[in-house]
Order: structure tokens, then C-alpha cells, then sequence
């Protein structure tokens, strides 16, 4: 009994595979394995937030035309990792972790990511965990799944603007790592082209998100507690499952398990489990952030009405609204510039506007349609003092071991975050004077969280959690995934990666490395029956 409410007696569940986690790499897994033709369940402890199970909710009209209200909506669905701290933080830190949070939701962070699906660079970022050959391939599998585009606001009179303001200031970059566009997943509607599909879980999912049926069975409010090996350690042979939705414990034995919960909690059930190799939480890496908002230079704006490329839309605006003194169309999308890391500049340069921060005081005075936000993103190395720790007598709000982390930076890392906001600066002059409030700063990384190699890949088993295959060193039947496995430090966000690593997995799961696709199977596959 726990919290004072009686539980229904231990359900028994049979399936082929039991996937932990209904985030996109968790998707993946899961779409692979049914097409593969394995019956999976799957389970988050999370709730649906959406009709269709894991959809962006700025796929809703009024989040798109309200950066704001959005950030509002995703504000309460972020739940704070650690207990937080008595001892005020030092002032002068780049970079912290006691405000880390995750969303317990169907789908995860995907609920409201930013959607920025970069390729890591192949040797500043990428692990060298399987040859270059195979990364290229899952990473091409992994953006036809993400339905990467990089043209979803290519034609913005403000995108365009600012990606020749940079091009003009960085003559030196060479391709392909110069100013471009920043790959997105989503793309503009065909019913309306003012509004952006975003992808969410449901994206990855594809046809198992329709609806429920025989092979693929999703259930939310569903949090494992523990998985439990045989009495050697070398497989699972059951999970405990809590149903919070009508209090009672499912008992699910599975030739397979998956685990993709992020890269906190998928440490925190294997030491609730007992699996703890020595890897477990240690090398730690997160992204420092450097922060601020622009507002476009005046002669960059004047230049609009004369540019061929914007005339007529400028034209039309000015005789629609004539009292306007900002030529840019009202509905002209935000711009999404990108700069990608290089082996000269090992930081990932975003320009575009997103959430606002938990500090961030809107402007008033200063018209949105002027303020673009500069995001750079550091890379720290990996080192095994950099950790999250998990408590055996303190329990957070689900009753899991309660995470607390150990993050430094070292004198490398310090380094190159300096540098780092050097290079702001500099495309910053670029493009025009602070707005007043946004000036340069380091952010707490909040949003976004980019945690990684808390269960890190290896080739073995004293500094890796996972093998190359994703599989639990000494495990035979239980495989992670998600951007904690990421066993190098890095600067672009990860979850392009994640999913590659995931298709990759998943692949070898079904016994097919090297084929180029899973072919689905046509014969009677096993269905599931998970009590209602």
C-alpha cells in the first residue's frame, strides 16, 4: 500500500517487447519493432496531454500566433528534477543543473520542442561508436521520420534578412558550415501555409498513433517502477508496473525491454532495479547557453521596400495597414538562421525567436516583429565526476530515487564558452543594438535541457553503459535509448542523433544491421492483452 490507497492485486501482461517512454526515441523503437513484427506495449507515466497521442501542442492555432501563451502552457507541464537547494548558487556560474526539469507526458519533451534536428558534426560531436557510413544512413531514416525541412520559413522577409546580415559578416565560414537555414521538423500546412506542422511523437509513431490495434498497444499513467532481472543479472525477466489511472500493478514480461525515458529518469529506473554498472550517471555533459535579443538594425529595415524580393509583400502591408510604421507583413513567420558547429567553432549558433526564459520580461516598447533571439550553445567534455546521483532514502513525487547532480565545468570547458559568447557578440553588431532587458548573459538551462551520457555507449563495460547495439552491458534482453547515450560532449541538439542511434537499435533487435530497412512481416503477429 502506498500513500494510503489500496492497490487492485498484480495483473499479468505478456508481449514481445515493453518499450518505457513515449518520446520520440521511445517512438521509434516502437514503430521499428511493430513493423518488424514484434507486438510491443508501450508506457508512460506521464498523462495524454492531445487527441492524438503525443502531438505538438503548438500545433494549436492560438499557440502559433502567441509565443507567450505557449511558453505559459509549456511552464506547467514542466516538473522540476531535483529537490531544490538552501545555498543560493554563485553568481558567476556559465552553466547550472539544480532547475533541471522533464515532462511527464504522453510524448514527452516533444510536446513542445523546439523541433531543431541538426546532424551532429562528425568529428567535434559524433561518437565513432559505428562507422560513418551507417551514421549517414540512420541519419537520412532518422529525418524522413522527424519529416525534417529546411524551408519552413526560408521565405520570411525577417529570415532572409537576417541570414544575409550574417553572411555578410561571416565571409570567412566555408561549406557546409556557413549561415543557412536551421533544419526543422515540421513543415507549413498545404491548407493553410501561414501555419506549421510541427512534429511531435504522433509524427514518429505514423500509423500506430491512429488509433489502438492488435500489435501496439500505448498506455499513459503507466510508471514503471522497477524492472526486475533473474537472480544472475544477464536478463529481465519482468517489469513492475504501476497503473496510476485505476491504482494497481501490472507484472509485464516481455522478450524484449526498452527503456527511453530521458536522460534522468531512464538512469533513475535502473538503480530503482538494481542495475548500477559503474557508468551509470557519470559523465554527464549539458550545453552552456548564451543568451540575448537583438532588434534589427534600422537601415536593414529601410532596406525592405527597395529589395525586389520583398517589395510586393512590403507594398501590400503598407496599403492594408498604412499607420504601420514596421514594413514586415504581420504574419510574416519568425526567422530560423542557423550556424553549424565547425572544428574552429565548436558552438551551435540558433537565431530565431522561441520561449521566452523563466527571467525574460517582455518588452512592450519594441515591436516582436523587430527582436530576434541569439542562441549559442557550448560543448563541455565528458568526465566521469559530472553526474546525476540518486538518493536511497529520499523519493520524489512519483516515489523514484530522488536525482541530485555534481555539474562543473572544467578549464577547457570555461574556454571555449568565453569564446563562445565572443562570437555572439559578434553576430549581434551584425544585426543590431539589445533590446533593453535581453542584454548578453548565460542562461540556466531550463529550456532547453539538453542532458546527455547519463547511460553513455561504450566499448565496454567500465566506462559504458550501453554497448554499440544499445544493449545493457552484461544484459541480455534490456536496451536503452534515448540522448543519454551520447558518449561525447556536444553542442547541437541531440535529438536527431538519438533517434538514428534508436533506428539503429532497433534494427539489430530484429536481427537486420545491415539491411537497409526493416521488411514488415505478413504472417499472424501476436497480439496484446493489457487489462483495461
Amino acid at each position: 500500500m502506498r500513500g494510503g490507497m489500496r492497490q487492485q492485486p498484480s495483473e499479468r501482461v505478456k508481449v514481445d517487447v515493453l518499450v518505457v517512454g513515449s518520446g520520440p526515441v521511445g517512438c521509434t523503437f516502437a514503430r521499428g519493432l511493430v513493423e518488424g513484427g514484434r507486438s510491443v506495449l508501450m508506457v508512460d507515466a506521464g498523462p495524454k496531454l492531445s487527441g492524438r497521442p503525443g502531438e505538438h501542442l503548438k500545433n494549436t492555432f492560438v499557440y502559433q500566433r502567441n509565443v507567450d501563451r505557449f511558453g505559459a502552457l509549456v511552464r506547467g507541464h514542466l516538473h522540476p528534477l531535483s529537490a531544490p537547494s538552501r545555498v543560493p548558487a554563485p553568481q558567476d556560474l556559465l552553466i547550472r543543473l539544480d532547475a533541471g526539469v522533464a515532462t511527464y507526458a504522453v510524448g514527452g519533451m516533444a510536446t513542445h520542442w523546439t523541433g531543431v534536428t541538426p546532424r551532429h558534426h562528425p568529428t567535434v560531436e559524433r561518437a565513432d561508436c559505428f562507422p560513418a557510413g551507417e551514421w549517414d544512413r540512420f541519419y537520412g531514416e532518422a529525418e524522413t521520420l522527424l519529416n525534417t525541412h529546411t524551408d519552413v520559413t526560408a521565405d520570411a522577409v525577417s529570415h532572409q534578412v537576417v541570414q544575409d546580415a550574417l553572411a555578410a559578416a561571416y565571409p570567412e565560414l566555408p561549406d557546409p558550415y556557413g549561415v543557412q537555414h536551421l533544419p526543422l521538423a515540421g513543415e507549413r500546412r498545404t491548407d493553410n501555409p501561414q501555419l506549421v506542422r510541427w512534429t511531435g511523437a504522433d509524427t514518429v509513431l505514423g500509423p500506430l498513433a491512429d488509433g489502438e490495434r492488435g500489435d501496439f498497444v500505448l498506455r499513459e499513467q503507466h510508471l514503471c517502477r522497477r524492472l526486475v532481472p533473474a537472480s544472475d543479472g544477464s536478463r529481465i525477466e519482468y517489469a513492475e508496473i504501476e497503473d496510476h489511472a485505476r491504482w494497481r500493478t501490472l507484472r509485464v514480461e516481455a522478450d524484449t525491454y526498452v527503456v527511453a525515458c530521458g536522460a534522468v529518469l531512464t538512469p533513475q529506473l535502473l538503480y530503482a532495479s538494481g542495475i548500477r554498472p559503474d557508468a551509470l550517471g557519470r559523465y554527464l555533459t549539458e550545453q552552456p547557453v548564451a543568451f540575448c535579443q537583438i532588434v534589427l538594425r534600422q537601415d536593414l529595415v529601410d532596406h525592405l521596400a527597395s529589395d525586389a524580393r520583398f517589395a510586393r509583400r512590403v507594398r501590400a502591408h503598407q496599403a492594408a495597414s498604412p499607420a504601420d510604421p514596421v514594413p514586415i507583413p504581420l504574419d510574416d513567420p519568425d526567422p530560423n538562421v542557423w550556424i553549424p558547429v565547425s572544428e574552429d567553432r565548436p558552438w551551435h549558433c540558433q537565431i530565431h525567436r522561441d520561449l521566452p526564459y523563466d527571467d525574460q520580461v517582455p518588452n512592450l516598447d519594441v515591436d516582436p516583429r523587430l527582436v530576434v533571439d541569439l542562441r549559442w550553445f557550448g560543448l563541455v567534455d565528458p568526465r566521469p565526476e559530472n553526474r546525476v546521483c540518486f538518493s536511497d532514502t529520499a523519493r520524489d513525487a512519483f516515489g523514484m530515487p530522488q536525482p541530485s547532480f555534481a555539474f562543473s565545468l572544467g578549464d577547457d570547458d570555461s574556454e571555449r564558452q568565453h569564446r563562445m559568447m565572443r562570437d555572439m557578440l559578434r553576430a549581434a553588431r551584425a544585426l543590431g543594438p539589445f533590446l533593453p532587458g535581453s542584454e548578453p548573459r548565460f542562461v540556466v538551462p531550463t529550456l532547453p535541457l539538453h542532458i546527455a551520457g547519463t547511460v553513455r555507449m561504450g566499448t565496454d563495460a567500465d566506462t559504458g553503459v550501453v554497448d554499440p547495439d544499445s544493449k545493457v552491458w552484461g544484459v541480455e534482453n534490456l536496451y536503452l535509448g534515448g540522448n543519454g547515450l551520447i558518449p561525447t560532449g556536444t553542442a547541437s541538439n541531440p535529438t536527431l542523433t538519438s533517434v538514428a542511434m534508436a533506428l539503429r537499435a532497433a534494427r539489430g533487435i530484429l536481427g537486420e544491421e545491415r539491411q537497409h530497412a526493416a521488411e514488415r512481416y505478413t504472417h499472424d503477429r501476436p497480439g496484446i492483452s493489457v487489462p483495461r
